[in-house]
């Protein structure tokens, strides 16, 4: 709230001249229009705004903000940088985003089909040990979809740390529809929903699996 107090950790106060310096940002037009848009999109995703006490109503999934929010910006020429692993899932969001009058220019992530052996990986280290493996290569997938002048990226279920190699090669703002997580099915917020319960051992110090559980032994 505008005249709401805070705790003394709050960094709306221990950061006022940080907050301060960021929000000048937003008078570079690319910016404040970037930003003016993302919050007229957060806005519209809820309905009956204008009832009063407001209770929340959300009506749309993200793949729609994702379209509507970009005809917002007036973006034509969406990229889709994708995990091998989730070849369906791009395949029908590539369907969807064509249906909205969108081109798309969609790259997996074993393009190149580097051997993992160029990142100095040794054999126990990969994923099927004794065999030729294809490493991810997001820094690939980022320079393709620069060269095709694409004017915004979606992330579909990169692994973690190849995501980040990508939105530091980007060109162009990229947005996530799908954070992997091979056990939850791709929805990562469900172990925090349940660290005080099935995933209670998060909030332990260590929490790697012993190696005779990873190998089945």
């Amino acid at each position: 709230m505008e005249k709401g107090s805070g705790p003394e950790f709050c960094p709306t106060k221990d950061y006022e001249n940080t907050v301060k310096r960021a929000v000048k940002e937003y008078e570079k037009p690319e910016i404040r229009e970037f930003a003016r848009m993302a919050s007229i999109q957060e806005a519209e995703c809820y309905s009956n705004r204008h009832i009063k006490p407001y209770v929340l109503h959300p009506v749309k999934p993200r793949v729609q903000e994702i379209c509507e929010f970009a005809k917002k910006m007036g973006y034509r020429k969406l990229g889709i940088a994708f995990c091998a692993g989730l070849y369906s899932e791009a395949r029908s969001l590539t369907k969807i985003l064509k249906v909205q009058g969108f081109e798309v220019v969609s790259v997996v992530c074993k393009t190149g089909c580097t051997s993992k052996e160029t990142l100095g990986l040794k054999e126990d280290e990969k994923v099927r040990i004794g065999e030729f493996e294809s490493m991810c290569s997001p820094v690939v997938q980022a320079f393709i979809l620069n060269e095709e002048k694409t004017d915004f990226n979606i992330l579909v279920g990169l692994c973690v740390g190849h995501d980040s190699l990508f939105f530091k090669y980007s060109e162009a703002y990229t947005t996530v529809l799908i954070s992997k997580d091979r056990v939850l099915a791709h929805n990562p917020g469900a172990a925090l929903y349940t660290s005080n319960s099935y995933y209670a051992r998060l909030l332990r110090p260590g929490i790697d699996i012993p190696e005779d559980t990873q190998t089945g032994e």
